[in-house]
């Protein structure tokens, strides 16, 4: 039905937003393509009417895209539809929730008494820069597991900078990295954090609500902050091996009940030599028959090739896996050619 391969527009995948899948291609066509009906939807993407209803229905209540006076429908801009999505994800906390969950962490360790309990010996390193160079010197004195949790909405740069440099370290010395995150956060720390920890071959996953900020040091030493409220006032640094048990048990709890983000959208792709060279000229409008001639290789090895990528990126057809090629163009994937519009 689709016979040549028309690769979409980078538009970014809307399922770690909380849409379907159907309803992320949905959104990615209107993007790419400027306007459509439902029945050129169901055509165009291969799919019934009744999973083109159901995806339209799923966007619209999310803002991210508008019916026109003429029934055709158009995609939001993508940081509106993000802006949108996010907003009805993440509900308004008050100011005060960080502070109650971080005291009754500590007090649930099985310690008595007021915000910081009689009994706990910690360090307290007043001030980021202080935090940050004890930081560095625990990573560098780790050899087996490396555990954080953020419950950060967003990063600076400069946070982002600072921490490369020392996950490249924990990466070349074999220490397991496993970060938990907020789900739908802002970048860096969404998409960008979770393909940088996979390629330093780390893990990552996130969850609706994380309880504590926190990062354990080979399950032997504790950091979390010494305000919950005010990240720069430093941080309290943990030894006691049943309060350490304690944070440990606790970021394996969150863990365990958060996911990979990148299960239920689009992973990141790397295309194969022959894959690229094939996309790439069946986007520039050629036909399997002269993709072959210009490989020299049969059209049941272009046919089998686009099969098995379909597959692995849980696609049905040539123009929905082109949609998701730009996808992944916009998330570092392999250079391709653009598919012009007439």
């Amino acid at each position: 039905m689709h016979g040549n391969l028309r690769l979409g527009a980078p538009v970014p995948s809307l399922v770690r937003w909380g849409v379907s899948p159907d309803a992320d291609l949905v959104y990615r066509a209107l993007a790419t393509l400027r306007a459509g009906t439902p029945a050129w939807l169901a055509h165009e993407l291969g799919m019934s009417s009744a999973r083109v209803a159901a995806a339209i229905d799923d966007l619209a209540a999310a803002g991210a895209v508008r019916r026109s006076p003429r029934g055709t429908w158009r995609a939001a801009p993508a940081d509106e539809a993000v802006a949108a999505l996010r907003g009805r994800r993440r509900p308004v906390a008050s100011a005060a929730d960080p502070a109650r969950r971080h005291h009754a962490i500590l007090l649930g360790a099985g310690l008595p008494g007021g915000p910081y309990p009689v009994g706990l010996a910690a360090r307290r390193h007043a001030g980021s820069e202080p935090t940050r160079d004890r930081i560095a010197q625990l990573v560098a004195a780790e050899r087996h597991e490396h555990l954080t949790l953020n419950p950060e909405a967003a990063f600076t740069r400069q946070a982002v900078r600072a921490a490369l440099p020392l996950d490249r370290q924990l990466h070349a010395r074999g220490v397991l990295v496993r970060t938990c995150g907020l789900a739908g956060s802002d970048e860096p720390a969404g998409p960008a954090e979770v393909h940088r920890l996979a390629r330093l071959g780390g893990q990552y996953r996130e969850r609706p609500e994380i309880p504590v900020k926190l990062m354990v040091f080979d399950r032997r030493i504790a950091l979390l902050p010494a305000d919950p409220v005010d990240l720069a006032a430093g941080a309290l640094e943990i030894e006691q091996p049943a309060v350490v048990a304690a944070m440990v048990a606790l970021f394996e709890e969150v863990w365990s009940t958060a996911r990979d983000p990148r299960t239920g959208g689009v992973p990141p792709i790397v295309l194969t030599p022959r894959e690229q060279a094939i996309v790439g000229l069946l986007a520039e409008g050629l036909t399997d028959a002269a993709v072959a001639q210009r490989l020299g290789i049969s059209q049941r090895t272009i046919a089998y090739a686009l099969r098995a990528l379909m597959d692995r990126l849980g696609v049905e057809n040539r123009f929905q896996l082109g949609l998701v090629l730009g996808e992944a163009r916009a998330t570092g994937g392999p250079p391709t050619e653009a598919h012009k519009e007439e």
